[in-house]
Formats: C-alpha cells, sequence, structure tokens
C-alpha cells in the first residue's frame, strides 16, 4: 500500500478542496503518521485556509476516519483488491494478496493503514477502531468465501489462517522495512493452501 499522489502544486481553496484534503490525509497519514500529522500540515498540503479545512472536517478524527473509509470504497488496497481479480482462480486469487508487497520494496514499508490507526489510536478513537474492526472481518470473510470457491475442505479454518498470515506479515514488514517478508509469508500461505486442496473431496 503506497501513499496516495501528492497535493503539491494544487490550486488554493475553491471548488476541489475537500478531495485536497482527503489526498493530503491520505499521504500524509501514511507515511508520517496520525499523530504526527498536524492539522496545520494538512492545511498545507492540501492548499487550504483553516476555515475551509473545518467547513469539510470538524475534527481532526473525523478526517481519519473518513480516510479510512476511502479504502473501503475509492480506494481499495491493492492486496485487498486481488481476491476480486476475475482472471485468476480462486486459489491463485488468495496467493495473490501478498503479490503486490513482493519485489521492489518502497523506501518505507508501513504496513496495513487500518491496523496503524488503531495502534496510533491506543483505544482513544473508539470509532476508528471500530472501522478497522469491520474492516478486518470483512476481509476475513472475503478469505474464507474464496477458499469455499477454491475446493478448500475447511474453508472457514483456512480463510482465517490466511488471514493471519497476511495480517503478520503486514506488521513484520512494517517492523523491519523488509519486503521480503510477504515472500515468506507467500511460501508459507501455499503450503496451507495445498494441504487444503489435497485433503478436499476430489482433492
Amino acid at each position: 500500500m503506497g501513499a496516495t499522489t501528492s497535493t503539491t502544486g494544487a490550486a488554493r481553496g475553491g471548488r476541489g478542496a475537500r478531495e485536497r484534503i482527503l489526498q493530503a490525509a491520505g499521504e500524509l497519514f501514511y507515511t508520517r503518521g496520525i499523530h504526527a500529522t498536524g492539522v496545520a500540515a494538512l492545511i498545507e498540503a492540501a492548499h487550504v485556509s483553516p476555515r475551509t479545512f473545518y467547513v469539510h472536517f470538524p475534527t481532526k478524527n473525523a478526517l481519519v476516519e473518513e480516510y479510512l473509509r476511502r479504502f473501503e470504497s475509492e480506494k481499495p488496497i491493492a492486496a485487498e483488491a486481488e481476491l476480486d481479480r476475475g482472471d485468476l482462480t480462486p486459489a491463485q486469487r488468495m496467493l495473490a494478496i501478498f503479490a503486490p508487497f513482493e519485489g521492489d520494496s518502497p523506501a518505507l514499508i508501513r504496513g496495513c493503514p487500518f491496523h496503524n490507526a488503531v495502534i496510533e489510536g491506543a483505544g482513544e478513537l473508539p470509532e476508528v477502531a471500530d472501522l478497522a474492526q469491520r474492516h478486518k472481518q470483512a476481509f476475513r470473510d472475503r478469505l474464507v468465501v474464496t477458499a469455499a470457491e477454491a475446493g478448500a475442505a475447511d474453508p472457514e479454518s483456512l480463510g482465517r489462517q490466511f488471514a493471519v498470515i497476511f495480517e503478520g506479515a503486514n506488521a513484520l514488514a512494517a517492523s523491519t522495512n523488509d519486503a521480503q517478508v510477504f515472500t515468506d509469508a507467500r511460501r508459507a500461505a501455499k503450503t496451507l493452501l495445498d494441504a487444503a486442496l489435497s485433503t478436499a473431496p476430489g482433492g
């Protein structure tokens, strides 16, 4: 998951201000962190006035919530979007969730934006925690459905195990800034997948 396009050079004020604020949040919250990014920095990056900022987002927390919601609607997380690909089999889609992170790694691996927001919130942002919980549950449910489509003997167990491997890889890669983690995770996931399919009826 990379940062969004820089807002540098955007017109100040006027139409599109809300979108510029969201673009600034997408870039700064992800690369710098939520707590490290103050409203002043967001205002500067979005090229809006303080008044315009607060018209669209009465609080910074409101902006954090909308920043996360965009990953569920307009700008899905790349790895999770792999589960929607029509050119892959269900089994291939399950392994493809690790692919966007492999190869040339960015200068800094930041991990999952939902996970990061919950950690930074430290229990003080219940709305953000609820958003993250719903998102993670939905992702896990999609993995279970995909496992069933792949013909796994126990799709519930396989989907949940894939979620654990993927989330663990995200956290470890962010902690060590090492994309190799995802290659290792995919290999472990493939071992699980092969075993699950071989024990399925007709496997």
